[in-house]
């Protein structure tokens, strides 16, 4: 620990801080140095130990703006049983990060290790052996200030965290900041669940879910390291703008290995160029799909009528039809994938033609066995039993040929069903075909049932919400021998195929057992934004529950008729006077107009993903866009038109609820037309 420089506990923080950077400086510095050309074998070793030792490089460097440390445990006694390794009566500096002096002492201690856990979860009614809760003030990477709570004291009321609610309430300028300072206990419940338990985190705008499921994987990283590294992680958001503005939290926790794609990079097995309507999209995205697809790719499979006959040397060996009918329904009836059947039919035909040659005399060994399942005999009776598929073929074949999709979505579609799934325009080919994302997804279970889709050990997916059951699957195929966390408001629901409850979604996942949690505490959205988008919820989700804003900063909130587009620019640039980011919300169809009369007036701004900075601070973001995002203050323009951008009211309204809760601090709703009933109070 450091040693004092007076009597001012600040300055002594300070202090601490100081020497705490020189101790992680000295760590990179110490792994910055490793001579590594003794000690690999081959050029192989020494290429994947120079890049552990860059990540790990990566993984030490301290951001000056960011803290080092964020707060302090001073713990009452030496362990029990039930207590943390370690916490003898000691103090402890809880971080992103573990620090250590020269002497292997520990400066700092990793938030996610089990001796900062009371940091998030110590109360007055349970202190957890905890005398000291001190949570630090900063400026930039400058300590500014502390706050104690003397948790073993009864003579001490319990008071709320002014520090707390200040870095709740911190303006936001760049991409998407970690929580680890200011999770709460019920957050925390979530982000240290067992790896081997899926969850699925239903949460209102503000409740902190995406921060929860980002910093779940950064603890499941801590506490199993090995087995994820060589399992892998995947975080997947809706789209490419969402993942930019997440993707400085896990490398700002010292996680670098995480991947983070769509639905739609996942399912990339052919290039996306057209789209569909959203009749067709609804069928495609149907769980029924599965298995008309299945019944289609099986009708390849024919029970043979032919013997198989095997020259070998003088020798003729004939396995009759009726036998090979059997090794086809054995195979069929296991229930094995399409690809590994028709890889292991030739074994199996050689192995029957084997049990002939012991029959009479011969000791054949494997290599007979082997070569006689490359004989151009048995390798033509496979192809005309059990032939190779393409799968993007076979769904090709189905949304262009009509009798080929009648006979085998037979019971499953209907005909109104079939037609608005068929292509009226078949494509020549599979590279001249205009796929859209849900062919994509197809052609993905396709590839899937021809061969297996490896699994991941842990797989993150954010609004979640939006996808199609036939999404669920291919998200569902990544982690089938691991977890998942789901992260999704079913309030927010925007497309025709939107979700309508977790079990039914969990059940496309896999994961039926997942375990469902509800978030309802809000700490971003203040009181008068969440209560008046709230107004939209019986109308759009009945059976949730409210968002309760736990916000003391009321936050600024205002809707004002306007008379036309200067007047929506006005209130952009009122806005911009406030510090922090601010985001212009319009629907789609208004954008061009609204980002002409910004330029107009010398007002630059960004679109969704890209970076703010001081300079730049307005984002001019399309409503179908917004979610998941946040800025301190929102313009959001006609709301009526938000609500007639969707193809039918519910999703519009689904919408609007979403763009009205985008904001931090303050929220400015602009409309020359009349608002949506639904928002009277």
């Amino acid at each position: 620990m450091s040693t004092p420089v007076d009597d001012d506990p600040l300055s002594r923080e300070r202090a601490h801080l100081a020497a705490s950077r020189a101790a992680l400086r000295a760590m990179r510095e110490d792994v910055e140095s490793l001579d590594i050309s003794d000690v690999t074998a081959n050029w192989v070793n020494a290429q994947v130990l120079a890049h552990q030792i860059e990540e790990r490089i990566k993984a030490l460097a301290d951001l000056s703006d960011t803290p080092l440390f964020f707060g302090r445990l001073d713990y009452l006694h030496a362990p029990g049983a039930d207590q943390a390794e370690g916490a003898q009566g000691e103090r402890f500096y809880i971080g992103r990060r573990h620090v250590h002096d020269a002497d292997g002492d520990p400066m700092v201690i990793d938030w996610r290790a089990p001796v900062s856990q009371p940091f998030y979860r110590a109360s007055k009614k349970d202190p957890m052996d905890i005398a000291l809760r001190r949570r630090f003030g900063y400026t930039g990477g400058e300590l500014t200030a502390y706050e104690d709570e003397h948790l073993s004291d009864p003579a001490e009321a319990a008071k709320a965290s002014r520090l707390l609610q200040q870095e709740i309430e911190r303006p936001r300028v760049g991409p998407m900041r970690d929580i680890v300072a200011t999770i709460q206990p019920e957050q925390d419940e979530i982000v240290r669940s067992d790896l081997s338990g899926s969850l699925c985190v239903q949460g209102g705008p503000g409740t902190g879910k995406t921060a929860v499921g980002l910093h779940r994987v950064a603890y499941l990283l801590y506490a199993h390291r090995e087995r994820l590294a060589r399992t892998g992680t995947l975080v997947i958001g809706p789209n490419r703008s969402f993942l930019s503005y997440i993707e400085q939290v896990l490398p700002a926790l010292g996680e670098l290995t995480v991947r983070q794609a769509t639905v739609d990079d996942l399912v990339a097995h052919v290039e996306v160029r057209g789209t569909d309507d959203p009749a067709a999209a609804l069928v495609k995205g149907d769980a029924r799909m599965a298995q008309v697809l299945r019944r289609a790719l099986y009708s390849h499979v024919t029970l043979p009528t032919e013997p198989v006959v095997v020259v070998r040397g003088s020798r003729r060996w004939r396995v009759p039809a009726y036998e090979l009918q059997d090794l086809v329904r054995q195979l069929l009836d296991r229930g094995i994938r399409y690809g590994a059947a028709r890889e292991a039919l030739p074994q199996r035909i050689a192995h029957a033609v084997l049990v002939q040659m012991e029959r009479s005399g011969e000791a054949p060994d494997d290599r007979v066995q082997d070569a006689v399942a490359r004989t151009g005999a048995v390798k033509a009776a496979v192809k005309e039993i059990w032939p190779a598929v393409d799968p993007a073929k076979l769904v090709l074949r189905l949304l262009s040929d009509a009798d080929f999709l009648a006979a085998h979505a037979d019971g499953l579609l209907s005909e109104e069903e079939q037609k608005a799934v068929l292509w009226t325009k078949p494509a020549r080919s599979v590279k001249s075909a205009k796929w859209s994302p849900a062919d994509a997804v197809l052609i993905d279970e396709a590839t899937d049932l021809i061969q297996r889709t490896p699994s991941l050990g842990h797989v993150v997916l954010d609004e979640a919400q939006d996808l199609s059951p036939m999404q669920y699957r291919a998200v569902g195929r990544r982690c089938t021998t691991g977890s998942a966390t789901v992260l999704g408001d079913l309030a927010q629901g925007t497309t025709p195929w939107a979700t309508r409850s977790w079990q039914e979604a969990l059940t496309h996942l896999g994961k039926p057992d997942a375990l469902v949690e509800e978030l309802t505490a809000g700490f971003r959205v203040p009181t008068d934004v969440i209560a008046y988008a709230s107004r939209l919820l019986p109308h759009i989700a009945p059976g949730l529950t409210p968002v309760a804003s736990i916000r003391e900063n009321p936050g600024f909130f205002e809707v004002r008729p306007v008379t036309g587009t200067a007047d929506v620019v006005a209130a952009c640039r009122e806005m911009l006077g406030h510090e922090g980011s601010t985001g212009l919300i319009a629907a789609d169809a208004r954008v061009p107009e609204l980002a002409k009369a910004l330029a107009a007036a010398g007002i630059s701004c960004l679109a969704p993903g890209e970076e703010t900075t001081q300079d730049t601070r307005l984002t001019l973001v399309p409503a179908s866009l917004a979610k998941g995002l946040e800025y301190d203050y929102v313009v959001l323009d006609e709301p009526r038109a938000v609500v007639d951008g969707e193809p039918d009211e519910r999703t519009g309204l689904r919408r609007l609820y979403v763009t009205l809760t985008r904001a931090v601090s303050g929220l400015l709703v602009t409309h020359q037309a009349p608002l949506p009933p639904q928002l009277a109070p």
